[in-house]
């Protein structure tokens, strides 16, 4: 299929299981479950499962022995424990406790599970049974070896990854596209020269956490593994668009990876309220429509995705996940959400819920533009001097 582009889409497949909402940090939480039940009711009203080409299916096994090559065993007994005793309610050694990561019953079967969908969306993958696989309940990359961090309990992206590693992949490209840069997925693989993480995230001067600086390029086992391309706030669609061509595109041609592992966080969004980037719907169609085009080009289709953030529940998150859906699928959206869509929405959230597709353009002003642009010139900047001529990208 290499070279045939998204019109040669076989077969898709939909990791999901309802006890995936199992991953709930409490009321109030803005990693909300319903954002995820919401986008998988909407991905089935819009008709892109069709039971044939494009197949709901349910994650397999994910074993101990193997979360315990990512996880460190002293965290994942920590997880276990607060798990089964509701009268812990903290171990801030490994980051559990309230804010971020409330602990919650039953909380590391749920971490569990979302591990097994990704490790199945990448089986889906690697194994033949499907070109492109997405498992909107994942995407938890802030995930740490020894600790929570960032609504994440366990690193099912990582997970994925070393799972198409241990079954032959020779080469996997990361690319995280949510707001928030991907440092667990990084520092997990940043001495690994097989794995090529990129993160296109807003700068750590303002957002959590704090970390992914351009000039972040890997472990000193394998400068060059790790690409960040930092963002200013205010930052819209087209600086952000302008600039994934620019450096990521060709980077991920140069390093030519088999697999194509994403993380398709929502929380760029105007209107996300734990974040201060400015791009719509729309672009996040344009960003999706890129990495399926890569997918092809690079990587003979062979495509693994996963959610992430995004924390306007009802407005943004379903939406942004269908539209990616329906990108994976060749699948063509209405103009409107459907109306029984709509309704459901209301009744589980309070919330109206959007009618179209589509979001009006966003408005910045000249000042915020100019130095967003500014900035993320300095950014591709460094990448063109540290990571690209690693990978045999001219500059």
């Amino acid at each position: 299929m290499a070279g045939e582009g998204p019109d040669a889409i076989g077969r898709v497949a939909l990791v999901w299981d309802d006890a995936l909402a199992s991953y709930s940090f409490g009321e109030g939480h803005p990693l909300a479950p319903v954002r995820v039940e919401l986008t998988v009711e909407l991905i089935r009203q819009v008709h892109l499962v069709d039971g044939t080409r494009v197949v709901e299916v349910r994650p397999g096994e994910y074993d101990e022995d193997e979360l315990l090559r990512l996880h460190r065993p002293g965290f994942v007994e920590a997880v276990r424990r607060v798990s089964a005793d509701p009268t812990i309610r903290a171990d801030w050694a490994h980051g559990l406790g309230p804010g971020d990561n409330p602990v919650f019953p039953g909380m590391h079967d749920a971490s569990r599970l979302v591990c097994a969908a990704s490790k199945e969306a990448a089986r889906q993958v690697w194994e033949g049974l499907a070109d492109h696989a997405f498992n909107p309940a994942g995407g938890l990359h802030h995930a740490m070896p020894d600790r929570a961090a960032g609504f994440c309990v366990y690193n099912d992206p990582a997970v994925a990854i070393d799972w198409l590693l241990e079954h032959g992949a020779e080469r996997v490209c990361y690319v995280d596209v949510d707001v928030h840069h991907g440092d667990g997925v990084e520092e997990m693989f940043a001495d690994d020269p097989r794995v090529l993480t990129i993160s296109l995230h807003e700068s750590g001067r303002f957002l959590f956490p704090g970390t992914g600086a351009s000039e972040d390029i890997g472990g000193s086992g394998a400068p060059g593994s790790a690409a960040n391309l930092p963002f200013w706030p205010g930052t819209d669609g087209r600086v952000w668009l302008d600039s994934f061509d620019a450096v990521v595109d060709p980077l991920i041609r140069g390093f030519a990876p088999d697999v194509l592992v994403t993380q398709l966080g929502a929380d760029t969004h105007a209107t996300d309220p734990l974040a201060h980037l400015a791009l719509t719907v729309d672009d996040f169609g344009d960003i999706v429509a890129r990495l399926h085009r890569l997918s092809h080009e690079v990587c003979d289709g062979r495509w693994v995705a996963m959610g992430g953030g995004g924390y306007q529940l009802v407005h943004v998150v379903p939406r942004s996940w269908t539209i990616a859906f329906a990108e994976m699928t060749g699948g063509k959206l209405p103009i409107e959400t459907p109306m029984a869509w709509r309704e459901l929405a209301t009744r589980r959230t309070g919330e109206v819920a959007p009618r179209s597709f589509t979001d009006d353009p966003v408005q910045v002003g000249d000042e915020t533009r100019a130095r967003a642009r500014r900035e993320a010139d300095e950014a591709l900047g460094a990448l063109r001097r540290l990571v690209l001529p690693r990978h045999g990208v001219p500059v």
